[in-house]
């Protein structure tokens, strides 16, 4: 008896309390648009919805990729006791007025549907749609028998929606355990969004616990899930327009940075194929400031439509990343790098001496003999992939001791400045594993071994240089294409402004990295003989015996034309000359390099809000989403690097594979 009179209590209607029906409809906050066309996710198998056959018809007040009516409500199961759920509740209370009675007016019949849902949800009762169009809705109590019923239709020439009829009395005290609550995406959408906002990490299954506890919802995982990604796109906008937005996008990129290259291309059927960014402020510094190395890799995208990144990074004088330029494709594949080296090349036509730091990978290898067949530029394979790949191709089964002790002499053998050095480090690998050897030896050494390799890599042998580009692309690739590459260009603007600030303060000649690699080398010298040999020509005596040319900036240990700084040897010959180190080091380590590098800026992109001006001349292009789509399911948020080469497997007791442990392991043994 006293559950009844407390369910009855709670039912208690606005107009049976003597409320005035001109109450204000400012409790209606949030209103959001649902996608009527889909039907949500019932929990309740007997949930009878009665959809109206008027869908199609014309509606003013709605976006044009959303639709009105259709939209099943989520009946959301009400589970433990009353008494908890109606402390749980307190928040929902601020709803219980939204209806008022006959004669109440809202907006749009939108509104109307968004009020009526959140009714619902603070008097704890789930309804159904008899009639629901662009026009008029009627609804009933989902409980077989209540004679609760409201009727809502459009006032003549007008848009406004009002209140026709409404019986506001409950029968089913008793049916809201068993039939719970009306929610639908959009409501739990416009719940979470302003703490979206604060909180963009906001989890599910804490959006499932906020709802329980502040208005006594119980959600599902997916239900959260689903509502959180209707929220992002209501504050982050609409994918499909941010696509259509890409050709006045890549004009203001150009208009707002003078001597940026911003392009795009589409398919035959106008869906998105590519963009390429290069902004002016990173094509300056690269050219002027930084060593003439690229760094070439990719990342996978998992946003909306998927696609990949692919990005070209320098190193700066103080041996940091410097982006310079990115594109956007709808796959990593042989065609778009090529496509992204040939815009690379129009944006630095001054490509002579460059060297490039990628992967093995036969179509890049192609494309840069291709594209850059008249320039004096030099491929250089990245040594972690070459690693990876030389421990995928082993068929023997070696343990992870041993594969480590590979991968170690591969990388003396890639940083071994001469040709004997790297054949001693080779012959390491042959006393372990015959097959090892014949792959490295195979595997083209002119391309990433110091000892043979043409071109200046000032050992820098890995093409992740820019590993903090890319986890800016992981913390932006969930928005809107536009915005994402906003996004991007917001961060290589801090970051140049964060290096001009910091090098203000340095009062030596090199960066702050290079003086303490000089005076590590300069430790070194106390013990160093100086002999002149005859002209510029120095032979030095120590633990070995170098000979240095001063006017070539040459030594036979390789250490000063490797890395671009003196190395022990030459300091000393330099030295016993009276003269300055600092004059013998490579311009791209001086401080003065550094702030050129860092000397332009990354302007704001007007207009990004949408409120550009259709003054543009690619106004007639068209650019849609591309066909491909995330695949369903949970997608992963944080990006995994690319193995450690010779990375633990699990290795067998039983038969020694790998891969597996004794637990799973299926061969078949002979006892004895």
């Amino acid at each position: 008896m006293w559950r009844k009179s407390l369910c009855r209590s709670s039912r208690t209607t606005l107009s049976e309390a003597g409320i005035p029906l001109d109450a204000s409809l400012s409790l209606i906050n949030n209103i959001v648009v649902d996608d009527m066309n889909k039907p949500d996710l019932l929990l309740d198998a007997t949930f009878d919805v009665v959809g109206d056959t008027n869908h199609n018809e014309a509606q003013t007040d709605v976006p044009a990729e959303m639709a009105l009516t259709g939209e099943m409500p989520m009946p959301i199961s009400f589970t433990g006791p009353y008494d908890e759920n109606e402390k749980h509740a307190k928040a929902a209370q601020q709803w219980q007025n939204n209806i008022t009675g006959v004669g109440q007016r809202f907006n749009s019949v939108h509104e109307f549907r968004e009020a009526l849902r959140k009714y619902a949800i603070a008097h704890q009762f789930a309804f159904k749609y008899k009639k629901n169009d662009s026009h008029r809705v009627t609804v009933k109590c989902k409980a077989e028998g209540c004679p609760w019923r409201i009727h809502a239709s459009r006032l003549s020439t007008t848009p406004l929606i009002c209140i026709k009829k409404m019986n506001s009395t409950h029968t089913c005290e008793g049916s809201v355990l068993a039939t719970g609550y009306q929610a639908t995406r959009s409501w739990v959408a416009s719940i979470i969004k302003e703490k979206l906002k604060v909180f963009p990490n906001y989890k599910p299954k804490d959006i499932v616990n906020d709802i329980k506890q502040e208005y006594g919802v119980q959600l599902n995982y997916f239900q959260a899930w689903r509502g959180k990604e209707i929220a992002k796109e209501q504050l982050q906008g609409s994918y499909k327009e941010a696509y259509s937005q890409l050709p006045l996008f890549c004009e203001k990129i150009m208009e707002t940075n003078p001597g940026s290259l911003a392009t795009f291309t589409t398919k035959e059927d106008s869906s998105f194929h590519r963009l390429f960014v290069s902004f002016h402020a990173s094509l300056y510094g690269f050219e002027q400031g930084c060593r003439p190395m690229l760094f070439l890799d990719s990342i996978f995208l998992k946003s909306k439509y998927q696609g990949s990144l692919l990005a070209a990074t320098a190193a700066d004088g103080d041996d940091g990343f410097f982006p310079v330029a990115f594109a956007i494709v709808d796959m990593e594949s042989d065609d778009n790098w090529h496509w992204f080296l040939q815009q690379l090349k129009t944006a630095l036509p001054m490509c002579r001496g460059l060297t490039f730091v990628s992967d093995r990978e036969k179509g890049l290898r192609a494309s840069i003999a291709e594209i850059f067949q008249n320039e004096d530029v030099y491929h250089a394979f990245c040594l972690r992939y070459l690693s990876e790949q030389l421990i995928r191709d082993l068929k023997g089964q070696f343990s992870h001791e041993v594969k480590r002790l590979m991968i170690e002499d591969l990388y003396s053998a890639a940083h071994a400045p001469t040709p004997d050095g790297f054949q001693r480090c080779a012959e390491s690998i042959k006393n372990i594993s015959i097959e090892a050897y014949n792959w490295v030896m195979q595997s083209e050494p002119v391309h990433w071994a110091n000892a043979f390799f043409p071109g200046a890599r000032y050992n820098l042998m890995a093409s992740n240089f820019g590993e903090l580009f890319y986890s800016w692309v992981s913390e932006a690739h969930e928005l809107p294409i536009t915005q994402m590459v906003d996004a991007i260009r917001n961060k290589i603007a801090e970051l140049i402004y964060s290096k001009q600030t910091q090098s203000i303060e340095w009062l030596r000649r090199l960066t702050p990295s290079m003086e303490e690699k000089m005076e590590k080398e300069n430790l070194k010298v106390r013990t160093f003989q100086v002999l002149i040999s005859g002209g510029n020509r120095f032979e030095v005596r120590g633990d070995t015996v170098e000979a240095i040319d001063i006017d070539k900036c040459d030594c036979t240990c390789k250490g000063w034309q490797l890395t671009g700084l003196p190395c022990c040897h030459a300091i000393a010959v330099i030295g016993c000359l009276g003269r300055d180190p600092y004059d013998y080091c490579s311009k791209y380590f001086t401080t003065d390099s550094y702030r050129i590098t860092y000397s332009e800026s990354v302007h704001p992109i007007w207009g990004t809000d949408g409120t550009w001006e259709k003054d543009s001349s690619q106004l007639g292009v068209t650019v849609n989403p591309p066909p491909t789509r995330r695949p369903p399911g949970r997608p992963t948020t944080k990006r995994f690097s690319s193995q450690d080469a010779g990375r633990r497997q699990l290795q067998c007791s039983r038969c020694k594979g790998t891969g597996h442990n004794k637990s799973t392991c299926k061969e078949l043994l002979l006892e004895c």
